[in-house]
C-alpha cells in the first residue's frame, strides 16, 4: 500500500514552530516514498476556530514550499461519519450511552481522596439495556462512552519504540457529545480511516491519545497505522518553546527576514539527523536523507542564533536574481527606492554580510539613497578617535578618486589609486578606508572599499565623501 500521511492542525491559533516542523516531516516522508500528503483541518471546536486562522495556517505551508497532495479537507464536514461510527460502536457493544450529569461527574470527584486522579466509574456501562431505552425514551440527554478494553494496548512507535498503556488505567471516554459532534479522539479515527491514512507523524505531547485511538481503530475493525511521535522544541534555556522565547509563529519569521528555504532547512535538523553532521541540504538531499529512524527521541533546541547563520549561508549562496522578490518586498516595506537597473548589483554586493532578508534590504538601500545611512556606534568611536585626521583622510580620498573618470571606476583602479595616495601621503591604509567606509555608509564594517565604492557610483560617492 501507498504511503498517506496527513497533517492536522486546529484553526484555533497560528501555525508554530512545533505544527510547521511536523507538517515539514510528513511532507518529508511523502516526498521519498512517493507517498500521499493530506492536509486536513480540524475545525470541530467551533467556538475557536477562525477563517483567518485558517488562511495563516495555509499560507504558512505555502510559504515553506510544503505542498499538499490532497485538500484541504475541513473535519467539520464529516460529522455524520462520526457518528455513524460512533453509534456502530454503541450497537457493537463497544461503546454506551452515559446519562450521568455534570454535577454527578462532579461529586464522583469530589468523593476521591485528595490528589487522586479522576476515572468515570463507568456506572452508566452497567446499566441494562432496557433502562438505557427508557431513559432516552424520557428525554434524558446522553453522550457516547467507548468502553476501554482492560488489558494492554501497546504499539511499536517509530521514533520511541515501544509504548504500552494498561487499559484498566484509562477510563471510558466520551467519543460523542450529547449533540451528536464526536470529541477528538473519535474525530481523529473516524477520519484517518476513511482517508487511508497509514503513518501518523505528530509531536509527542499526542502520546496520550494514541491509546485512546488504537482501541478505537480495533473497536472499528480497522488496521492501525504506523505512529512516530516527534519530540518537542524547546528554547535555549530548555523549557517548552513559547511566546517567552520570541517569536513561534512560521509568519513572525518571514517578517523577520528569514528566507523559507532555510527555515525548512532548520525545521528539519530540529529532532531529525541526516547524518555526516550535515547542516546546509538542498531540497533534494533532505529528502532523499530523510527517515523516521533518523528522528531522535529527545526534545531539540531552537536556537535563533543558528537559525540567522543558516539563514545567512542561504543568502551568500544564492543568485541575486533569487533574492530579487523578497528583497523588492522589504524596499517596499521600508520605502525605500532603488532603481531596478542597481538592484541586482547592490544585493551581491552585500549579500555576503548579511543574515537576514531585512539586514540585506537595509545594506542596499543604504547604498542607493544618502537619506538611509544611520552612523553606529563604532563609526561615532572611529571618528572620535581619529580626531581631525578623520576628515584629513576624507580629503585625500576625495582628491584622489574625484579624478577618475566614469569609465575608469572599477574595483581594481579604485584600490590601486587609494593604496598609491596611502604611501605618498604617509597615511596608513586603515586609516583611509575606514573613513571612506563610515563616509558611505555610516558603518566600520562593509564589503572592500574599493567594491563598495562601485556598488554606490562614481557621483554619489564623491557626493558622500565630500
Amino acid at each position: 500500500m501507498s504511503i498517506r500521511v496527513r497533517f492536522a492542525p486546529s484553526p484555533t491559533g497560528y501555525l508554530h514552530v512545533g505544527g510547521a516542523r511536523t507538517a515539514l516531516f510528513n511532507w518529508l516522508l511523502a516526498k521519498k516514498t512517493g507517498g500521499t500528503f493530506v492536509l486536513r483541518i480540524e475545525d470541530t471546536d467551533r467556538e475557536r476556530s477562525s477563517d483567518a486562522h485558517t488562511k495563516v495556517i495555509l499560507d504558512g505551508l505555502t510559504w515553506l514550499g510544503l505542498d499538499w497532495n490532497e485538500g484541504p479537507f475541513f473535519q467539520g464536514a464529516y460529522g455524520d461519519r462520526h457518528r455513524a461510527d460512533a453509534e456502530r460502536l454503541l450497537a457493537n457493544g463497544n461503546a454506551y450511552r452515559c446519562f450521568c450529569s455534570a454535577e454527578e461527574l462532579e461529586a464522583q470527584r469530589k468523593a476521591l481522596p485528595k490528589g487522586a486522579a479522576f476515572k468515570y466509574d463507568g456506572r452508566c456501562g452497567r446499566l441494562s439495556a432496557e433502562e438505557s431505552t427508557r431513559r432516552i425514551a424520557a428525554g434524558s440527554p446522553s453522550v457516547i462512552r467507548f468502553r476501554v478494553p482492560t488489558g494492554e494496548i501497546a504499539w511499536d512507535d517509530a521514533v520511541h519504540g515501544r509504548i504500552s498503556f494498561q487499559g484498566h488505567d484509562l477510563d471510558d471516554f466520551i467519543i460523542l457529545r450529547s449533540d451528536g459532534s464526536a470529541i477528538y479522539n473519535m474525530a481523529v479515527v473516524s477520519d484517518d480511516i476513511a482517508m487511508q491514512i497509514t503513518h501518523v507523524i505528530r509531536g509527542d505531547d499526542h502520546v496520550s491519545n494514541t491509546p485512546k485511538q488504537i482501541a478505537l481503530y480495533r473497536a472499528l475493525g480497522a488496521g492501525e497505522p504506523v505512529f512516530a511521535h516527534v519530540p518537542m522544541i524547546l528554547g535555549a534555556d530548555g523549557k517548552k518553546l513559547s511566546k517567552r522565547h520570541g517569536a513561534t509563529a512560521v509568519g513572525d519569521y518571514q517578517d523577520m527576514g528569514i528566507l523559507p528555504v532555510a527555515m525548512r532547512n532548520f525545521l528539519a535538523l530540529l529532532g531529525w539527523s541526516p547524518g555526516d553532521d550535515l547542516e546546509i541540504l538542498s531540497e533534494e538531499e533532505m529528502v532523499r536523507r530523510f527517515s523516521l529512524e533518523g528522528i531522535q527521541s529527545k526534545p531539540a533546541v531552537f536556537d535563533t542564533a543558528k537559525l540567522e547563520w543558516m539563514n545567512g549561508q542561504y543568502l551568500s549562496a544564492l543568485s541575486a536574481s533569487e533574492l530579487r522578490e523578497p528583497v523588492r518586498r522589504q524596499l517596499d516595506r521600508t520605502g525605500a527606492t532603488v532603481a531596478p537597473a542597481r538592484l541586482d548589483s547592490l544585493i551581491d554586493a552585500v549579500k555576503a554580510r548579511s543574515r537576514t532578508v531585512i539586514q540585506l534590504a537595509d545594506q542596499v538601500a543604504v547604498r542607493a539613497e544618502a537619506s538611509r545611512i544611520t552612523e553606529d556606534d563604532r563609526a561615532t568611536a572611529l571618528r572620535q578617535k581619529m580626531g581631525d585626521s578623520f576628515n584629513t583622510s576624507l580629503r585625500l580620498a576625495h582628491a584622489a578618486l574625484a579624478g577618475i573618470p566614469e569609465g575608469e571606476w572599477t574595483a581594481d583602479r579604485l584600490v590601486e589609486t587609494l593604496k598609491t595616495t596611502a604611501t605618498e601621503k604617509g597615511v596608513k591604509l586603515g586609516d583611509l578606508m575606514q573613513p571612506v567606509r563610515v563616509a558611505l555608509t555610516g558603518s566600520t564594517v562593509s564589503e572592500p572599499v574599493n567594491e563598495l565604492l562601485v556598488a554606490v557610483g562614481r557621483e554619489e560617492s564623491l557626493k558622500r565623501l565630500s
